[in-house]
Parts: C-alpha cells; structure tokens; sequence
C-alpha cells in the first residue's frame, strides 16, 4: 500500500500556534507544559492524525516484524484462543505479536492503534467490524495492512476473515423452533460497539420472524461476559411471570451461566428450560447435560490473519475476504418443551 504525505511536527506547532520544542515536549509527556497549551497540541495532533515519525523513519527501510492484536477483552477466552493460533502461527514466520485490549471503547482502540504505529508495528489484527473511522484512516495513512477477524465484512470494504455471527444464532434458534419452543429468551452482551453481540441478537430475531413471531423485549437479558453476570441475568429471566421455555446465549459463558442459575432455581434441563450456546468450547461440552452449542472456527481465524497479513507485507498475492462456516452441534441441553 503506498504511504500518502503526513503531517509533521511543524505542522502540528503551526495548528496549535506553539513552537515545535513544545510540540516535541507534550508528546514526549513532559511536565513542563501548562495543560491549556498541551491540550491545544494534542487537539491538533488528533485532527492532523500525526504520529510522531522516528520509528515510521526507521521502518521505511527496515521492518519491525511486529504484529498488533488489539481486542476487546483480555478477560474472555475465547478472543484468547484466537490470540494464541495467530501468535504461533506468527512465531513460526519470524514475525513476533503485540497484545493490547480496548475494553469494548472504540476510541481507546484507535488511540492504542497510534501508539503501536509509533512504535513501528507492521500490521494489525482487529476484533469485529465496527470500529472509528479514524482508525482506518490512521492504518491507511501509515501504510499499515490490516485484518478484521470475527466477522465478515459483506461490502468487502475492509479485509476481514471470520463467519456469519446472525447464522449462528439462527440455527440455535431454528433448532428449538424445531422442537416446538415459541417463548424464546436472548441473554446477550450489551451491543454498543460490539458488532458480535448485535448480530448474534439479529440472527434469534430472524428465526422467529421466519415463524411468524417475535421477540418478546421483556425476555432479553444483557450482562458482560462472565459466569456470574450471566447466572445473576439468567436469574431475571427465571423471575418473569411468563418466563421462556428456551434461551439463546450468545456465547457458552452466558450458556453455563444460566445452566448455573437453573439449577440454583431447581428448573430442569431440559425439561423445563432448553438452553443453547455458540462457540462450541469445553466449558459447555463437560456440563451436565452437554450444552447444544453452535461450532465457531475460532482457532482457524487465527492461523489465516497471520497467513494474509504476512503474505501482503511480504508483497505476495492472498484472499482478503475469508468467511468459514458454523455448524450447531447438538447435546442434551434442549429438547421440547415440557
């Protein structure tokens, strides 16, 4: 990718009407700056995109075979295992790989994504498909190659690999539509600035319209991604006066959770409460029923961001756009309703 003219320092110093000693000092994190004037600098550095040159100097002529992964959460594993494939993957090409998290804040994201560029990462590796615009814009600017992972990009505006996260939903919830289950709950992430989450959602909402029904607002539960919120939100549920006969958790975090809040409440699985997953893991395999989850290729999505990321650094042909499919796999965790 060819490396458009950027703005530098003098540019910065003649924005924010200050000299570029100045410039140089608040980037460089100097207390000697009154916090008016540094604010004026950062403003301008932000609207100039500037990324303070010395290692972009450096990699014109050498590369740093670093990769950045920038994901949401450290805290869940699967983004882990996804982590880990691209990091062999990586090793065994004599690339290494720089891990940063944003905590679901897309602007914490493109602010990190500067500080890798800065400091010469070669190419980065995103979750999901919702990020800022300037994001893009900075990886552009720089001539830094990047990969979306996690989803599919329909519009092939950005390279992405990852599967279709509404038809995992939807064959869930075509399942126990199936069985015969009309009164369908949703336990879910909270969806701002979480694409996953928000198509995941559509996908149970598409199955039910493909019935003739709807989701009924009062059955979703959102809770961050953990054991505890998800059987604390699985509780609400339960609590309902007309409560479901099945939910669909959005990830097998959610899925256990709420098979830990059943039988906390003494409800049955599945004869009183059928319960789906997505991602297929251990957690929700070695439960008691099995969780019925639907198979993610979350190792594969790793191994294939290293593989097209090394192949456009290393200037060689490769598929910018890799869907892979979901399969549900089906355990004890559903049946029809009792």
């Amino acid at each position: 990718m060819e490396q458009k003219g950027r703005s530098g320092a003098k540019d910065v110093a003649l924005l924010a009407r200050v000299s570029t000693a100045t410039v140089s000092r608040v980037l460089n994190n100097s207390q000697q700056v009154d916090p008016a004037t540094r604010e004026r600098v950062l403003a301008a550095a932000a609207k100039l995109r500037y990324v303070p040159h010395g290692a972009a100097r450096t990699l014109r002529s050498h590369r740093s075979k670093m990769v950045g992964a920038i994901v949401p959460s450290f805290d869940y594993a699967l983004y882990a295992r996804t982590t880990s494939a691209l990091q062999q993957r990586l090793d065994e090409r004599g690339y290494a790989l720089v891990l940063a998290e944003h905590h679901y804040d897309l602007g914490t994201e493109t602010r990190i994504a500067g500080q890798l560029v800065e400091r010469g990462v070669d190419a980065f590796v995103l979750v999901g498909l919702d990020h800022e615009q300037g994001l893009f814009s900075l990886l552009e600017d720089y001539g830094r190659p990047y990969v979306l992972t996690w989803g599919v990009d329909q519009l092939h505006r950005h390279p992405s690999i990852g599967f279709d996260n509404r038809a995992a939903t939807f064959e869930a919830a075509r399942h126990l539509l199936a069985l015969g289950h009309r009164r369908i709950g949703l336990l879910s992430a909270p969806v701002l600035g979480n694409d996953r989450a928000r198509a995941r959602g559509d996908g149970l909402r598409a199955a039910l319209a493909a019935q003739g029904l709807a989701l009924d607002e009062g059955c979703i539960a959102y809770a961050p991604i953990s054991l505890a919120a998800a059987e604390a939100a699985m509780a609400r549920l339960l609590a309902l006066p007309q409560r479901p006969t099945a939910v669909v958790a959005t990830n097998d975090v959610f899925a256990v959770g709420a098979m830990m809040a059943c039988r906390k409440a003494g409800v049955r699985i599945p004869e009183q409460m059928s319960i789906t997953g997505v991602d297929n893991t251990d957690l929700g395999a070695t439960q008691t029923p099995g969780l019925t989850s639907v198979a993610t290729p979350v190792t594969e999505i790793g191994r294939a961001a290293a593989d097209q990321l090394i192949a456009r650094l290393e200037g060689r042909a490769c598929d910018a756009f890799q869907a892979y499919p979901v399969q549900l796999v089906q355990r004890g965790s559903t049946a029809p309703p009792g």
